[in-house]
């Protein structure tokens, strides 16, 4: 069985079995948790199935936050996406798919945390815009959603999946590492190219702090799902043409472990420090929550 130690057990569990991270990681997890691998794949399913709901929610021209400082982002990156904008119809919409998910969390509408919710629109804006815009078929995309499930595992165990512990690397760079993973396996890579692709994907988003402003999971968040798609697609892009990434990914994962811990406090979700700290970002905090005399 196994332990999610480390990305090269994965990669070398999945090359022995001869099957694809995914599938190791499904029949592991049914093993460990003593249930039959089709009631966990249909449970995987139905998360899916959220993500294509909060697309949808996020995706309306009247989606508004709690806090009423943003709103209506996955919808107008949906109108951009008609005319194929700078990248393109496919990654338009993927932004869009991705803004429209995080904004459904602002919302306080139903996401999947993958593996937050500040990074939750990062997975289904990547696979999503596969099932609905490629073609790829629903089960194996739901198959890969245990891919990025293992990669976030080690992640988590080895370095942070929490924005407070490790800033915004932590949490839109581990979903994004998490998806280019998952894409790769998506378009026939082998689990070593998921490796590749998740430790390009971590390398480009280390060191990304996290600054709320006001407190809340929206300025700069929502935003930052959208950079954390680009970089999946072309960390995957990267990998699947065989570039590899020089440094391994589970030292890569070692790295993004230490330079969380290098981050000043102000610098890990406490709203003191960044985009939090600007002249505009104290005053949006005003402007929700009143002066800080009013806040005490």
């Amino acid at each position: 069985m196994l332990s999610y130690d480390s990305v090269q057990e994965l990669i070398d569990g999945a090359e022995a079995a001869g099957c694809t991270i995914g599938a190791l990681a499904l029949r592991d997890q049914a093993e460990e948790l003593c249930q039959d691998e089709a009631m966990l794949f249909h449970q995987m399913c139905l998360n899916f199935s959220v993500m294509e709901d909060a697309i949808r929610f996020g995706q309306r021209e009247e989606q508004k936050s709690m806090s009423g400082l943003t709103g209506g982002e996955g919808y107008r990156m949906l109108r951009y996406s008609e005319g194929g904008g700078l990248s393109g119809a496919f990654l338009t919409r993927a932004m869009s798919r991705a803004l429209a998910v995080a904004g459904c969390n602002a919302s306080m509408g139903k996401i999947v945390a993958a593996p937050t919710a500040g990074s939750c629109g990062i997975l289904p804006g990547c696979l999503v815009s596969l099932y609905e815009d490629r073609g790829v078929e629903r089960d194996a995309v739901v198959q890969s959603m245990f891919t990025a499930g293992a990669f976030g595992m080690v992640i988590a165990k080895n370095a942070s999946i929490a924005g407070a512990q490790g800033g915004c690397q932590a949490e839109c760079g581990s979903a994004a590492g998490m998806a280019a993973a998952a894409l790769v396996e998506l378009m026939g890579g082998t689990p070593r190219q998921c490796g590749d692709a998740c430790a390009i994907a971590l390398a480009n988003q280390m060191g990304l702090v996290c600054d709320p402003v006001a407190g809340l999971v929206e300025i700069p968040c929502i935003k930052r799902n959208v950079a954390g798609v680009m970089t999946a697609f072309s960390a995957a892009d990267m990998a699947l043409a065989g570039i590899r990434s020089h440094i391994p990914v589970d030292e890569v994962i070692d790295a993004m472990r230490a330079v969380g811990d290098a981050l000043p406090a102000a610098l890990k979700e406490t709203a003191a420090g960044g985009l939090a700290a600007t002249q505009t970002g104290r005053a949006l905090r005003e402007k929700v929550f009143g002066t800080a005399g009013e806040i005490q």
